[in-house]
C-alpha cells in the first residue's frame, strides 16, 4: 500500500510527458520503509510506504532512460538540482562552495532487485526480481563517503 498508489498507464505517459516538457520540476522519492510487521495486515491497518531510495536510481534508468529515451541529463537534472530548487536550497550542483553531496553512477551495471539485501530496515518494494540498468556505485555526504561499491 502506498501513497498517492500506484497508477494507470495513461497516467505513467502523462508523467513521462511531464518531464519532456519541463512541467515536472523534480523527480524524488518519498522512501517509506516500514518493517513487515507494520505492512502485513489487512489494507486499512497496513502503513503506507515503500523502500525508494535503494531502487530509484535503477527504476528510473532503466524504465525513464533506457526505454523511453529521456535524456539522462534531464533526469539527474530533476533528481539532483529539481529538488533542492522546489525547497529553496542551494544544493544539488557541484559549483565552488556547494556542498559536497555526490553519488558516482555506475550507468551500465545491471543488478536484480533483491529486497533481502537492503540496507534500509524496510524491504517492501514492488520491484522485488526486477532486473535494473543503473546504480549507484558510491555516495559523498558533505565530502565524506557514506557508501561504496568501489574497490
Amino acid at each position: 500500500k502506498v501513497n498517492p498508489p500506484l497508477r494507470t498507464q495513461e497516467d505513467i505517459n502523462a508523467l513521462l510527458e511531464g518531464l519532456k516538457d519541463g512541467t515536472i520540476d523534480a523527480i524524488a522519492t518519498d522512501h517509506a520503509p516500514h518493517h513487515f510487521d507494520e505492512k502485513d495486515l489487512e489494507f486499512d491497518k497496513a502503513a503506507f510506504g515503500m523502500v525508494g531510495l535503494e531502487t530509484a536510481l535503477g527504476v528510473i534508468l532503466t524504465n525513464v532512460v533506457e526505454k523511453k529515451g529521456i535524456s539522462i541529463n534531464k533526469v539527474i537534472e530533476k533528481m539532483t538540482i529539481g529538488p533542492a530548487k522546489v525547497l529553496g536550497l542551494d544544493m544539488g550542483t557541484l559549483k565552488i562552495g556547494a556542498p559536497a553531496d555526490i553519488t558516482v553512477i555506475d550507468i551500465n551495471r545491471e543488478w536484480v532487485v533483491n529486497k533481502d539485501k537492503f540496507l534500509s530496515k524496510g524491504r517492501n518494494t514492488p520491484f522485488n526480481g526486477l532486473k535494473l540498468k543503473g546504480k549507484a556505485a558510491m555516495t559523498i555526504v558533505d565530502g565524506n563517503v557514506t557508501y561504496s561499491e568501489i574497490k
